[in-house]
């Protein structure tokens, strides 16, 4: 018999079935905010609206400080979180210069500087 071996993308987090127990509260979440009503009240306490599904430490620290690659390391699936980023108007400019470490006007710097190579 073969063993099982998780697949690995250095700097790439898969969501694959563990990841997906592990984000169940996050992505539940996230997915409440399809209602203009759970976005309101998202917006008006957010801590307590992580508490409401019952995140994880980890969870809700990530939701709390908008860090993206940090949902996604406790998971978050990018369709769900997107739900999220769109509540705070965050873009994929925003997302980019998260995962690169750089702020989000040189992120598209690189991006207008690689469109002209």
């Amino acid at each position: 018999m073969a063993s099982k071996t998780k697949r690995v993308i250095p700097g790439t987090t898969i969501f694959d079935g563990d990841m997906a127990r592990k984000g169940y509260a996050l992505n539940k979440m996230c997915y409440s905010f399809n209602s203009e009503e759970n976005r309101q009240e998202f917006l008006a306490d957010p801590a307590a609206y992580c508490d409401k599904f019952a995140l994880n430490h980890q969870q809700k620290k990530a939701v709390l400080s908008l860090q993206v690659l940090d949902m996604l390391a406790a998971g978050g699936n990018a369709y769900f979180i997107a739900k999220l980023g769109g509540i705070y108007k965050l873009d994929m400019q925003d997302v980019g210069a998260q995962q690169t470490g750089v702020t989000k006007e040189e992120f598209m710097a690189k991006l207008v500087e690689a469109g002209r190579n």
